[in-house]
């Protein structure tokens, strides 16, 4: 009993498995022997598992043999070799060729998209910065500086010296944009304010890419609508062509009546329309080779009802790879529709705001009741402050005729410009003003587009001009070149029902004008032309 309530202590709470131990059990029964107690105990159950499971596997080894022996491949056994290991590094050293020129393609592609993306961040900033605005596809960048054209186009370094040498510094926004799509071989208008260097912006790219010395083959055509601005044009080109042997010419009435087109040496040719248009037709001049032909001051060519002779020029222009630019500082839609007729795939660039005046040209609008208070107010100005040189614009001739008489009476060196002299005549007028030889010159709409006077200080409207455009150009002779200068328009009372239009101006330039000025209705016509008395300051008993 004693043993019976030890064992009961000693395996309270324990739990034997009488099955699995029944042999150990056994074994210490009274009157039990070990040796029967693996006889007497029932085999166990978990070496019968293991034994079902060597079983199974010994069965699955017995048909692999057999399937071995049939012949019969065997995912296990294919391509077994001794030598497998070494066989599993050539082959992955192989991969390893194929592989790695397709991670080098996807890097360098990686790192060409993120520089084009960087590319176009950076153009992007300068055109903000320098108020470029564009229209077109895959426009190139602006320029950062001048050295550019030597890194990204290859431009000879004469070029670049004579551009020093001039006094360039640094592109202007319009030259920035204009010279890099040009030189690209992209056709572009253009549209910048008056005096921001729109000559240099064609001029640059065809002395880059034409080459001097081609005999009989003219390379490139610029059209001006004046006399005048041709010959300024010419002159320029040749300050910037200085030591290269380029052959510039100017079509002037003899050379466009009488020469000898077919033995000339030109490379590039610079005329107004009527007079190469006269030479296509009559002279044999061969323009099948132009390379670039610019259109300067686009929107007077075509408002000066020279679209046929345009149109003529452009088809005697016939070289398949040609390239056209238009310039201009105003470009209403109308002409820009027309423009875009003769033009493939072009970009318009515009800098600041579309047909707006300069902000360095301080514009005032003055009052003068009649005609004869335009004299008055001149005088009076004259006499308060003359600032030479300045440009007096009058709608005609005759009245150009008229005031210079009467500025004759006051000692004022005066000097006038006008359609009935000769062009000898009108180019010492232009030469004396540049000269200093004269102070005051009176011009009509001949000399408002284009012609650059350097420094000239103020430009006087004494007839209103008769639409917005032709303001913007004739104010535009002054603040050129990143010069102040100032505009001062007279205006009468046959004049005030158009003077929305010019007050329209004078806002989008930043000058406070009367509120009542910029809310007079709308006119259907844009352009004012009126029959003015004569000039005169007589009074009524004279």
């Amino acid at each position: 009993m004693e043993k019976t309530s030890l064992s009961s202590a000693l395996f309270a709470g324990t739990r034997f498995d009488r099955k699995r131990f029944a042999g150990d059990i056994a074994r210490f029964r009274k009157g039990g022997t070990p040796a029967a107690a693996p006889e007497a105990a029932p085999p166990p159950p978990a070496p019968e598992k293991k034994r079902k499971r060597k079983s199974k596997n010994n069965a699955k080894k017995i048909k692999k043999k057999k399937k071995r022996a049939d012949g019969a491949p065997s995912d296990v056994v294919e391509g077994f070799s001794v030598f497998k290991g070494a066989e599993l590094k050539d082959a992955a050293a192989d991969d390893s060729v194929e592989v790695e020129p397709r991670k080098d393609e996807d890097t360098e592609a990686e790192r060409r998209r993120k520089e084009a993306e960087r590319e176009i961040e950076r153009a992007a900033i300068l055109r903000k910065r320098f108020d470029i605005h564009i229209s077109g596809h895959n426009v190139p960048a602006p320029l950062e500086s001048f050295e550019e054209l030597v890194s990204r186009y290859g431009c000879d370094s004469y070029l670049v010296g004579n551009l020093s040498k001039l006094g360039f510094q640094e592109p202007t926004p319009i030259q920035r944009q204009a010279i890099s799509i040009l030189l690209s071989g992209r056709e572009c208008f253009a549209c910048a304010p008056t005096g921001s260097g729109k000559t240099l912006a064609f001029l640059l790219p065809i002395l880059m890419k034409i080459k001097p010395g081609s005999k009989g083959a003219v390379k490139a055509v610029i059209l001006c609508p004046t006399r005048e601005l041709a010959a300024q044009t010419t002159r320029e080109c040749k300050k910037f062509a200085k030591g290269r042997k380029f052959s510039i010419k100017l079509v002037t009435k003899d050379l466009s009546q009488d020469g000898n087109f077919k033995d000339m040496h030109c490379d590039i040719l610079v005329s107004t329309p009527l007079r190469l248009n006269h030479a296509i037709q009559k002279r044999d001049l061969d323009l099948s080779r132009v390379e670039y032909l610019v259109l300067d001051e686009s929107d007077k060519l075509f408002e000066l009802g020279f679209v046929e002779v345009i149109d003529s020029v452009v088809k005697a222009c016939s070289n398949p790879s040609i390239i056209r630019s238009l310039f201009s500082a105003t470009l209403p839609e109308t002409i820009e529709a027309l423009a875009r007729t003769i033009m493939h795939d072009a970009v318009r660039v515009i800098v600041g705001r579309k047909n707006s005046a300069s902000s360095l040209i301080k514009q005032r609008l003055i009052f003068t009741g009649t005609e004869r208070g335009k004299l008055i107010a001149l005088r009076q100005s004259f006499a308060e402050s003359l600032n030479p040189p300045v440009l007096i614009f009058v709608q005609s001739k005759e009245r150009a005729k008229e005031l210079y008489k009467e500025l004759a009476f006051d000692d004022i060196r005066a000097d006038v410009i006008h359609g009935d002299l000769s062009e000898e005549q009108r180019e010492d007028a232009v030469d004396n003003l540049r000269a200093g030889k004269s102070w005051v010159l009176i011009a009509t709409e001949v000399l408002a587009r284009g012609m650059d006077f350097k420094g000239v200080n103020c430009v006087i409207n004494y007839d209103f001009p008769e639409s917005a455009s032709a303001y913007i150009h004739r104010i535009g002779r002054s603040g050129r070149a990143g010069r102040s200068g100032e505009a001062i328009t007279f205006f009468t009372e046959e004049d005030k029902p158009f003077l929305r239009n010019i007050a329209n101006v004078l806002v989008s330039s930043g000058c406070e004008v009367p509120s009542w000025m910029v809310a007079l209705p709308k006119l259907k016509s844009r352009k004012h032309r009126v029959d003015r008395d004569h000039i005169s300051f007589l009074t009524d008993e004279d």
